[in-house]
């Protein structure tokens, strides 16, 4: 069937960023993989290109588009070439959404024209070492001062995609006692500037994939932050994070869908061109149908994948048909990955070859933004279940 979620202008763009992967990704790609994180200097890079801007308004700096089928468009090109954009997936995905939702206009002039260019660059700060997915048991806290000028941070945060790097975090921190009622009452948003007295970037975490980002772990003592710095009101940060996970989910079902086309992408060709027994592993009617199936997994995939960002840009994209494509993506990205990884045989376990490398950085997405368990869960329940 003729695939219709792309028009002209996400080909056009298609082919500038796949010439620009080859040209300033692909050759250093190795050193990136082996520092663990990609250099700050290549998110100037992004922002010269226009990466950043896509989706923020033209009176900061941006194009003012307002779909994330651009961002499908990066999903598969990088997946496609085997490599990551460091930690500046969250800087678009995660962040831009909450400074658009929640920033005033005088936080708007401050924040976004330097996002835009990638003179400072955001992450967001929820997990805790100890709470895991419960975001309601957050310790971190941010006392107002007396005056009422600034707020007093205090806490520490794990798993923070961007960390290292990080010119501005959204921290999310109590800033009132939970309610009897709702224990979900009483956290805050605010945007975190790292050059702040107090703050602290600890250990860049040694993680199983995604070896390019930086993800690490922050800690907070006595780091004022301007009043002014908050986001949206405060004690409602949790009804505000609940309000992104749509496209956040979303973002993670298109990138796996996306990593498993290009597993298949990969282990085709390296059938084609290996020869055991005289023979093309590609000869092999084992092979044929190992392949044939990967591509049936990716083709329903790539259905539900297209159908999901349609309905995220139309905003009618629901938190049970999030949790559906999320649910369903991750899992024909594992089992096809798992399997384009077999047919390449002792190979497929060294990280010179993209499809190692593509095994470790899949297995993420059954976690991250909620996991499979939790996207039952949340399917279970629209069901009525």
């Amino acid at each position: 069937m003729r695939r219709t979620v792309f028009n002209e202008d996400h080909e056009a763009f298609r082919e500038t960023l796949r010439a620009f992967i080859e040209a300033e990704v692909v050759p250093v790609y190795d050193e990136w993989f082996a520092a663990g994180q990609a250099p700050r200097e290549f998110y100037y890079k992004l922002g010269e290109l226009g990466i950043f801007g896509i989706n923020v308004p033209e009176e900061y700096g941006g194009a003012g588009m307002d779909s994330h089928k651009f961002e499908a468009v990066l999903y598969e090109e990088t997946a496609r070439a085997g490599v990551q954009f460091g930690g500046s997936g969250v800087h678009v995905l995660l962040a831009l959404p909450y400074i658009k939702m929640l920033a005033t206009d005088e936080q708007k002039k401050r924040y976004l024209p330097t996002f835009v260019t990638g003179e400072e660059m955001w992450a967001i700060a929820m997990t805790e070492p100890g709470t895991g997915s419960d975001l309601a048991g957050m310790k971190t806290t941010a006392k107002l001062s007396e005056d009422g000028t600034h707020y007093v941070l205090n806490g520490a945060k794990t798993f923070i995609t961007g960390g290292v790097h990080a010119d501005r975090v959204i921290v999310c921190a109590r800033t009132s006692a939970p309610r009897e009622d709702d224990r979900r009452f009483g956290i805050s948003l605010f945007a975190v500037d790292t050059k702040s007295e107090g703050y602290s970037v600890g250990r860049k975490l040694d993680k199983l994939g995604l070896r390019t980002s930086d993800t690490a772990e922050l800690a907070f003592v006595d780091v004022k932050v301007p009043a002014e710095d908050l986001l949206g009101e405060e004690n409602q940060g949790f009804s505000y994070l609940g309000h992104n996970l749509a496209s956040e989910r979303w973002g993670i079902a298109f990138g796996a869908y996306a990593q498993a086309k290009a597993a298949v992408r990969f282990a085709k060709q390296y059938v084609q061109e290996r020869t055991v027994f005289g023979k093309p592993v590609a000869h092999f009617q084992n092979t044929k149908f190992e392949l044939a199936a990967c591509q049936a997994e990716v083709d329903a995939a790539e259905a539900v994948a297209d159908r999901a960002t349609e309905a995220l840009d139309a905003g009618e994209l629901t938190p049970a048909e999030a949790a559906s494509a999320k649910l369903f993506c991750t899992e024909v990205a594992h089992r096809v990955i798992d399997r384009c990884l077999q047919l390449h045989g002792g190979y497929g376990y060294m990280n010179e070859y993209p499809i190692a490398r593509l095994y470790a950085d899949n297995r993420v997405n059954r976690i991250y933004g909620g996991t499979s368990e939790i996207m039952k869960s949340i399917i279970a329940k629209d069901m009525g279940l």
